[in-house]
């Protein structure tokens, strides 16, 4: 079984965003992260009290993204940390049940993993317009990443319905979306998971 996870960006979301997530969290998806980096913490905290009360109605995990404040005031322990968030906040986290982390290395990886993270998110994998101008690390180096954790690890940039089959090959047991996620082909990813 193949397990995907939702990045969010209402930069690019062509929908709105709290009703995309209404849809969403019907969905098989493995949980939606609530990464909305461009916003002030105040801004965050009210979008994901919304969020958070939309996913756990249909049973879907919220992961809040950065807020480490924001998680705490609103009692959720769901976060999902780039790496020097995490080095930063990890003594904060002892009640939390998910704790995910942005990587880019197997030393990145393994670094997220003594801090505590329950996942890893790593990439990117294909070329994405999120990372322009960037070369993407490729499928190959998934296994790597694999050998040296031994937490899910969800490869994410530029992977589609059309290209997904190359990142299981290499082990993974699912992928992260944002893009695609946010746009009118969301179908397309959801229909993997039929």
């Amino acid at each position: 079984m193949c397990r995907i996870l939702c990045i969010t960006d209402s930069n690019s979301c062509e929908y709105d965003l709290l009703q995309h997530i209404r849809v969403l969290a019907q969905s098989k998806l493995s949980g939606i992260v609530l990464r909305e980096k461009h916003i002030s913490e105040h801004e965050y905290y009210a979008l994901a009290k919304k969020a958070v009360k939309i996913c756990d109605f249909y049973g879907m995990p919220c992961i809040l993204h950065s807020f480490v404040d924001v998680a705490l005031q609103l009692d959720h322990r769901s976060i999902h940390l780039p790496l020097s968030i995490l080095e930063k906040e990890h003594n904060r986290l002892g009640g939390f049940n998910i704790i995910g982390c942005s990587t880019h290395s197997v030393q990145q990886a393994q670094m997220a993993e003594r801090l505590g993270s329950t996942y890893i998110t790593y990439g990117h994998i294909f070329n994405t317009k999120c990372k322009q101008g960037l070369p993407p690390r490729g499928e190959k180096t998934i296994a790597d990443i694999l050998q040296a954790v031994n937490i899910p690890v969800y490869p994410l940039g530029g992977i589609n319905e059309k290209n997904y089959k190359q990142v299981m090959q290499q082990g993974a047991e699912g992928f992260a979306v944002m893009s695609q996620l946010m746009g009118k082909s969301y179908g397309n990813i959801l229909q993997i998971l039929d």
